[in-house]
């Protein structure tokens, strides 16, 4: 597993996301409050417009998800998994912090 670095951490703010391209795939990092980070496709299977990393994050009971911009499809931070369409979700990439720096490994499978 090959880990990029991203960005610094100080360049997301709490509860939002940033978007970032790492090869030829467009993902998504969101810090959760100050020390949690997940990352996620960014790409809205339903429209095909690079747009989740600046949807709402919030839960769906016990579950961390960004809600689409576009169509308000719920997508699970942890696991990718749309819930309201499980065939529309979207791959999760393993995400940490090393020396203030956020770094993604893109999950290919």
């Amino acid at each position: 597993m090959t880990f990029t670095p991203v960005c610094h951490v100080d360049d997301i703010l709490p509860d939002t996301g940033v978007a970032a391209r790492i090869g030829d795939r467009h993902v998504a990092i969101f810090r959760i409050g100050a020390e949690r980070f997940h990352a996620i496709d960014n790409v809205d299977p339903r429209s095909g417009a690079s747009v989740l990393s600046r949807g709402l994050v919030g839960n769906l009971g016990e579950r961390l998800v960004v809600a689409s911009p576009l169509y308000k499809n719920h997508f699970d931070l942890v696991t990718g998994e749309c819930l309201e369409a499980p065939e529309q979700s979207v791959r999760a990439h393993a995400v940490r912090v090393e020396g203030g720096r956020v770094i993604v490994a893109v999950s290919h499978a």
